[in-house]
């Protein structure tokens, strides 16, 4: 699978998981997630530019203030539960899709 299939992939499954959006408060435990399941640093700024491509001014913004704090920042676990729930209900198999 290519990066960028990957990203068509794991941006389908965050909307499944989050069929009215992701909530801002959910972005740093998302990227967290995705840096524990094989993402490196560099592929969350990919993910984070074409989520924010997609998304209008504020929440793009929003979106990389998150990705920015992911790497220095450990959300809690009642954040990453909450997070990983929501994507295991749209399908998410919290790995990197081959």
């Amino acid at each position: 699978m290519t990066p960028s299939e990957v990203l068509r992939k794991i941006i389908d499954w965050l909307r499944a998981g989050y069929p009215e959006g992701v909530p801002p408060t959910d972005y740093v435990p998302l990227f967290s997630l995705l840096l524990r399941n094989n993402l490196t640093e560099e592929d969350i700024t990919t993910f984070a530019t074409e989520l924010a491509s997609l998304s209008d001014a504020d929440t793009a913004q929003v979106i990389h203030e998150a990705a920015a704090r992911c790497s220095g920042h450990e959300p809690s676990e009642a954040d990453l539960a909450r997070v990983r729930g929501r994507l295991a209900a749209g399908g998410w198999p919290l790995a990197r899709p081959d």
